[in-house]
């Protein structure tokens, strides 16, 4: 039976992982770069690591259903100190590296953990201007051995971790036999969603919401022991937790450990990943390197691209429509991929299987571009309240432009007012000590989702819209604007697109122009400015900005249609908190942030 069939929790996972692919074998579980050179860490090493940790912990007092937050870049420490708190029975409260002391604070006492794990001594000090405030902390505990200090009840991990070598010679056994009681119905952990408004609320998982999602991945991918991941999305979301870790964990397949976003291209050549999982954000940057590259070449080039993408299109829908693939587009297809696309492959680190994409909607068009060049993107659909995967495309069955079929297990219908509702083993248990929200969102077993959507003819899932995001002009017509927004991002001059329009005559927009295309065309049309912000404010990049928008809405309805727009100077930010952390716009923030340059849009042509 494959391994994954054999767990009912994570501590069980573990377990078994470590075993089967321990035993002094030198394959790395995991891999971090240091100095420039890529560092393995052994299945053996991580399970020394781990329970070394967890023994360090329960000699700090740690107990049952305890809980202790993390607040960490992705790196193997992390999963060190994840594995562990779970392995005592107790749950963890992970937390993004950007949250500030605030959050922190809200958090912390929210939850009720008795301890937190913090990467470095940036967090550490994020944590000790709070910690008088928050009053179930008993410690902290430091990834970075010099980073510690000489604060009270402040320990780095190193020496929790011999503290648990000595325990573990009293308590051979302390692990597997705290490890064996975790129960699947038992807390897992608790992940605060940031949201768009209000605060944070603490999702509740269990063992078995996650395991289900694990067991079910498994089902309509084919994963294995020799996939390779590169990891960049944040392990304190539950996506990148689930899809980019306990899965690939779970068939003893290799995890890396990007640098940032900004190496991410270095680190896919390095690596060589199979698998990886992403944002939109992440094939939008690509699409537009990709593009600025070719037009950068010449015109014979371009035209060869161009051929190679027209030929890319119809070869793969030659070969869904389930005939025969004619000889001389298959001929075509191979001096294509030859000329172009192996090259770009070739920048994926030329083993990559498939992409899988998710916190957003992917714009139809970038998955038929990259699929044209033999890069596939398979996007699903979740929440964290779901642990996190309700729908997702597969490889031998996906449509671009829905976000696939309900995963094994999972119901998924849709309500009379278009919203889309979940029921499976995956829902949430509700929101930590929050009642009300929480017979909100899950009625009869049903999660509210919030989003709306339909299923086509053929059974795959439409993400329309959040259903908080619809919003009805004054004419009385209703206008869903992540669709419109997203059709606009494909301009290479537009970064960012939010419009507006509730209870407004008609729609306007607030546009965050890719500030390099801007100045390069600029410069190519020798228009003079001495800053960014003067150059936004030209009258030849408002008129460029026009032409875009003008070109791309030809296929909106009248009332869909961008009427006036403003033009930005600075980007929407996670630390300006116009953006959530998993990217998400905050709409109620910029239209607050932005009003005066929105009432001016609008003066003297409403009513």
């Amino acid at each position: 039976m494959p391994l994954y069939k054999e767990f009912k929790t994570i501590p069980q996972l573990f377990n078994i992982i470590t075993l089967e692919f321990g035993k002094g074998k030198e394959r790395p579980a995991l891999k971090y770069k240091v100095d420039d050179k890529w560092i393995g860490i052994t299945y053996d090493q991580l399970y020394e690591e781990t329970v070394n940790f967890a023994c360090g912990l329960a000699s700090l007092g740690l107990k049952n259903e305890d809980k202790v937050a993390i607040i960490s870049e992705n790196r193997p420490e992390w999963v060190y100190a994840d594995m562990a708190i779970l392995g005592l029975g107790a749950i963890d409260v992970p937390l993004y590296p950007i949250s500030t002391s605030e959050t922190l604070e809200y958090i912390l006492n929210n939850s009720e953990s008795v301890g937190i794990v913090v990467s470095n001594k940036f967090q550490l000090n994020k944590v000790l201007k709070v910690r008088g405030n928050c009053r179930n902390l008993k410690f902290i505990i430091v990834m970075n051995e010099t980073d510690k200090g000489s604060e009270k009840d402040v320990y780095s991990m190193k020496e929790v971790q011999n503290i648990g070598k000595e325990f573990r010679r009293e308590h051979p056994n302390y692990f597997q036999e705290k490890s064996s009681l975790c129960s699947e119905n038992q807390l897992c952990t608790i992940i605060y969603t940031s949201g768009t408004t209000g605060e944070p609320k603490g999702v509740m998982l269990t063992h078995k919401n996650i395991v289900s999602n694990i067991k079910a991945a498994h089902e309509i991918f084919s994963i294995g022991e020799d996939d390779v991941f590169l990891s960049f999305l944040p392990l304190c979301h539950i996506f990148e937790r689930m899809a980019g870790y306990y899965t690939a964990f779970s068939c003893g397949g290799m995890i890396a450990y990007a640098e940032g976003i900004e190496k991410i291209a270095n680190n896919m050549t390095e690596i060589k990943p199979t698998i990886m999982t992403a944002v939109p954000r992440l094939f939008e940057r690509m699409y537009s390197r990709i593009k600025k590259n070719v037009e950068s070449q010449p015109e014979k080039k371009q035209k060869i691209f161009n051929w190679a993408i027209e030929i890319g299109k119809e070869y793969q829908i030659a070969k869904k429509s389930g005939n025969p693939i004619p000889i001389m587009l298959s001929l075509k297809r191979k001096l294509a991929d030859k000329l172009v696309f192996a090259k770009l492959r070739e920048r994926t680190g030329g083993r990559l299987r498939f992409f899988i994409s998710g916190g957003a909607a992917l714009s139809r068009e970038l998955g038929i571009f990259f699929e044209a060049a033999g890069i596939l993107i398979i996007e699903g659909y979740g929440l964290t309240e779901s642990s996190p995967v309700i729908a997702a495309n597969r490889v031998n069955d996906y449509k671009f432009g829905t976000v696939g079929k309900p995963l094994p297990g999972v119901e998924v219908k849709i309500a009379k007012d278009g919203e889309i509702l979940a029921y499976g083993p995956n829902i949430m248990q509700g929101y930590y000590k929050n009642k009300k929200e929480t017979e909100e969102t899950i009625r009869d077993g049903w999660l509210h989702t919030g989003d709306i959507g339909v299923f086509d003819a053929e059974g795959f899932l439409i993400i329309t819209d959040r259903k908080k995001h619809l919003f009805k002009t004054s004419g009385g017509k209703y206008i869903a604007p992540t669709p419109i927004e997203n059709m606009f991002l494909a301009s290479k001059y537009i970064d960012q697109f939010v419009i507006i329009g509730d209870r407004r005559m008609f729609i306007t927009a607030l546009i965050v122009p890719d500030y390099e295309a801007l100045k390069e065309y600029a410069d190519a049309n020798r228009i003079q400015y001495s800053s960014v912000e003067e150059l936004v404010k030209m009258k030849q990049i408002y008129e460029l900005l026009d032409r875009e928008l003008d070109e791309f809405q030809k296929k909106l309805a009248a009332f869909e249609r961008i009427r006036k727009f403003a033009i930005l100077d600075k980007p929407f930010t996670i630390e300006g908190g116009e953006l959530t952390p998993s990217l998400k716009v905050k709409r109620k923030v910029i239209e607050e942030r932005y009003k005066d340059l929105i009432e001016d849009m609008y003066k003297g042509l409403e009513g």
